[in-house]
């Protein structure tokens, strides 16, 4: 084994090893591999996994790097392999999570005058699964918490960051105006 496939080899167990997605400063870190030699290490596993045959791939998710299963695999693998309840998500509970998405930061009174109900519900919800976290306080009486997603929401999503969210319809953009305050 040469010393670029064991450099390579190594990058790839720490990417299994991992749960979540790391960056190419902490693969560095644990490997004690130069940046240089890890980003060449990614790139090898990125075109070994591009072949036809293989059915994994790098994901870039949240500013990390993850080994996933290709998407066009995944669709046959979900039912047995998918997290329990993931993708089982209501509706409302939905619509709250993309105003987030979209408004972050965002109170929940912002996010009930754009729904028209009560959100409470649907936010300790969304905290619960890891979707949505504090993101700090909003400068006004009262102080209200100030809403936005998470990492474990990009990675669901498969988006490497929020700018990667599908660009809003004008009709879309209307849905999340609020007294003449646009976002």
């Amino acid at each position: 084994m040469s010393s670029t496939e064991k450099e390579t080899a190594i990058v790839e167990a720490i990417l299994y090893l991992e749960s979540c997605p790391i960056d190419e400063g902490a693969i560095s870190r644990i490997s004690g591999l130069s940046n240089e030699t890890v980003i060449s290490a990614l790139e090898n596993i990125k075109n070994r996994y591009a072949e036809t045959d293989c059915g994994l791939e790098l994901s870039n998710i949240g500013g990390g790097i993850m080994i996933s299963v290709k998407r066009e695999y995944w669709e046959t693998l979900k039912e047995r392999y998918g997290r329990k309840g993931e993708g089982k998500i209501s509706r409302a509970a939905m619509e709250t999570l993309s105003i987030v998405a979209y408004m972050q930061p965002v109170t929940r009174p912002e996010i009930e005058k754009i729904r028209g109900v009560s959100a409470d519900n649907m936010i300790r919800l969304l905290l619960e699964k890891n979707l949505v976290r504090e993101a700090g306080k909003k400068d006004i009486p009262g102080r209200p918490v100030m809403y936005g997603t998470t990492k474990e929401f990009l990675k669901i999503f498969g988006l490497s960051s929020i700018a990667e969210l599908p660009k809003l319809g004008e009709s879309d953009i209307e849905k999340f105006e609020l007294e003449g305050e646009k976002y």
